[in-house]
């Protein structure tokens, strides 16, 4: 029997492409790293009611190399929506009902030493087979160290959060106090999604180990603090990123080719590139509010544009004619300056050289693409923790320019002139911060190249994953 099969890792993600994907990288990365010490298997939770996760796990699912497999679980039937108030309460407790189905995959899987069991941040209920196969389990943590350190300490910071006349936190994965409206906002109306948040902190710290999709040259003081408290060992091994587009791209290449024409024929820096995530979309106010300041603001733009899910744990889909939401002779007056699109592979359209900004949800992915191509950012964050890594990247860190920090779609409107102002800023913001952001592009290449930081801290992963007994 060969070295590879006898340590074997079983991983599992949420069926959510902003944490299905970089668990699939995240699983790719070690393989390769150690193809004759270490194999995986990703069990990949299916979701048919979500068509851009099931053509993605379909993508997976053909021949894989010998020592990375995909297997994909039996269908369960999902709770129904209308028992849940937050999509956190309902992927949680449809993840959870695939404990039986995810036994049977690591006990079936009789002939190599599985060593670890590797779960994401609405997994964590799936740890509970690892501690009954006696299996080390590990969370595979795809945002933030900062948000890390917040989520860990939920359970002390609790009572504090209770109480309306709290304005601001010390969380000690922020150098600075947080505001409270920044703070993620399912936690903050403490109903089922704050049950559920809990229970998912107080097992992140029952884990033997947390690995963060982030670069210790990146938050050196979040993950400092983490290192300092009774906290699972933490492992930095980012940035982690997937390179090679995703199946949807692939699919749909004349219409991103014709994309990629356009970009082709801008001069260098020149573009915004205005996306909101896998999930993102915006109200058709805001959206009319958008194409008016960037208008007035004048500069070349990519414009990703999608239309909001129709029900409250759908997804955001293609428009089948942009003139319904957009201002009257919009497109036609900005012919010259700007293309508005459906979804792109946004870490492709970040990697050409015409862009020269990206306005953004400020996704812990997004936010990881952008600093790799060293393109700055503008945050306008929409859901879950954008927030709060928004906040970081302008306040703690230095890296991004703030169009709001504390937006919430429905409830707020950003108008046109913070637009205009926004982009301008961007576009035309003092050098030291491109300096900056440019500079931490090169530190994110250097720290998964041979003897970088994420690169030694990834072999020290591996080391006691092969220790496990």
């Amino acid at each position: 029997m060969t070295s590879f099969q006898q340590n074997h890792v079983f991983l599992i993600a949420t069926p959510a492409i902003g944490l299905l994907t970089p668990t699939v990288e995240f699983a790719r990365r070690l393989v390769d790293r150690y193809p004759d010490r270490l194999s995986a298997t990703v069990l990949l939770i299916p979701a048919p009611q979500w068509p851009t996760i099931r053509t993605y796990t379909q993508s997976l699912l053909a021949p894989s190399s010998h020592n990375l497999r995909f297997l994909l679980l039996p269908t369960v039937h999902p709770p129904s929506p209308d028992h849940f108030h937050s999509y956190v309460a309902h992927i949680s407790s449809f993840i959870d009902q695939h404990k039986p189905n995810v036994r049977n995959a690591i006990s079936n899987d009789s002939k190599r030493r599985v060593v670890g069991l590797f779960v994401d941040l609405f997994c964590s209920s799936i740890a509970d087979v690892a501690d009954e196969l006696g299996i080390p389990s590990y969370l595979f943590f795809t945002s933030p160290a900062g948000f890390l350190s917040f989520a860990l300490d939920l359970p002390i910071l609790d009572s504090q959060l209770a109480s309306e006349s709290l304005t601001e936190l010390s969380i000690r994965g922020f150098d600075s106090s947080v505001p409270r409206r920044v703070l993620h906002r399912v936690v903050m109306e403490r109903g089922d999604g704050h049950s559920w948040y809990l229970q998912h902190a107080r097992k992140y710290a029952q884990m033997k180990g947390i690995v963060v999709n982030t670069l210790q040259e990146l938050e050196p003081f979040a993950l400092d603090s983490l290192s300092r408290g009774a906290t699972p060992k933490i492992y930095p091994v980012g940035p982690i990123l997937n390179h090679n587009g995703s199946a949807q791209w692939h699919a749909d290449r004349a219409r991103h080719e014709g994309i990629i024409g356009w970009l082709d024929n801008q001069p260098t820096s020149s573009v915004v590139l205005l996306c909101f995530g896998s999930l993102g979309s915006l109200s058709g106010p805001q959206v009319r509010e958008i194409a008016i300041g960037l208008e007035r603001a004048g500069f070349r733009f990519l414009w990703s544009l999608r239309e909001p899910p129709k029900t409250n744990l759908g997804t955001p889909a293609e428009f089948s004619d942009f003139d319904e939401i957009l201002p009257n002779g919009f497109l036609e007056r900005t012919a010259k300056m700007g293309l508005v699109c459906g979804w792109v592979s946004q870490m492709t359209i970040l990697s050409h050289q015409a862009i020269g900004g990206f306005v953004s949800h400020c996704g812990w992915n997004s936010t990881l693409e952008s600093l790799w191509w060293g393109v700055p950012i503008a945050t306008w964050p929409i859901y879950a923790e954008q927030h709060m890594n928004a906040f970081q990247m302008v306040k703690e860190l230095g890296l991004s320019v703030e169009i709001r920090l504390d937006y919430w779609d429905g409830t707020d409107l950003v108008s046109a002139e913070e637009v205009a102002r926004g982009i301008k800023t961007l576009m035309e913001g003092d050098d030291m911060l491109r300096a900056k952001v440019k500079g931490m592009s090169e530190k994110c290449r250097m720290a998964i190249t041979e003897n970088g930081s994420s690169y030694e801290s990834l072999g020290a992963l591996v080391e006691e994953l092969i220790a496990n007994n």
